[in-house]
Formats: C-alpha cells, sequence, structure tokens
C-alpha cells in the first residue's frame, strides 16, 4: 500500500479531490446534472466567452459541495467542455449524490 500523506498537512485538514466535469455553457439554469460514470455534468447559463462560463462552474461547484469559492481551482480544460477542478476541501466521490 503507498504510503499517504498525514491530513494535517492539508490546510483543510484533508486531501484535495479531483472531480472531472463535463460542461454545458448557454443553458437554460445553473444546475448539476449528476454523474456520469466518474464525471459530473454541470449546466451553466453563462457563454464560454472571457472565462464566463468557467467562473460560473466554479460557483456552482462550491455552492454544490458547500465550500468556498477560493477553494474551487481550475486544473485543466479552461478551453473544454471537458474540465478537471481541483476542490481543496473534503473528499468527493462519484457515489455521492450532488445537489443541484
Amino acid at each position: 500500500m503507498p504510503a499517504r500523506t498525514p491530513a494535517r498537512a492539508y490546510p483543510s485538514g484533508l486531501p484535495p479531490s479531483v472531480l472531472h466535469v463535463r460542461v454545458q455553457p448557454r443553458a437554460r439554469q445553473n444546475e448539476v446534472v449528476g454523474w456520469q460514470d466518474e464525471t459530473l455534468r454541470v449546466r451553466v447559463t453563462a457563454a464560454p466567452h472571457d472565462g464566463e462560463a468557467n467562473r460560473a462552474v466554479s460557483r456552482v461547484l462550491a455552492e454544490t459541495f458547500g465550500v468556498p469559492i477560493s477553494r474551487v481551482v481550475l486544473v485543466r480544460g479552461a478551453a473544454s467542455r471537458d474540465k478537471v477542478f481541483r476542490i481543496e476541501s473534503g473528499r468527493i466521490e462519484p457515489g455521492r449524490s450532488a445537489r443541484a
């Protein structure tokens, strides 16, 4: 079994979670649709222009998982519908139901 970093090494006490997200911009409303395999599907009303949709997704994720928006970091996919976010507070698991 690989060695684990002690929980106290992280600011929140828990390791960060990596979250794969599929985004649908220009949707009717901001919402978390749910899990599709290990990808969370999110709809946002913002257009994919000047990072507006990315900021909207960050807000939706922060609200959904109950963390400050400063803890939601876009790691990869700034210009793609398929994105990777890091949530630096707690563990996110595909089996967990996401609040819409």
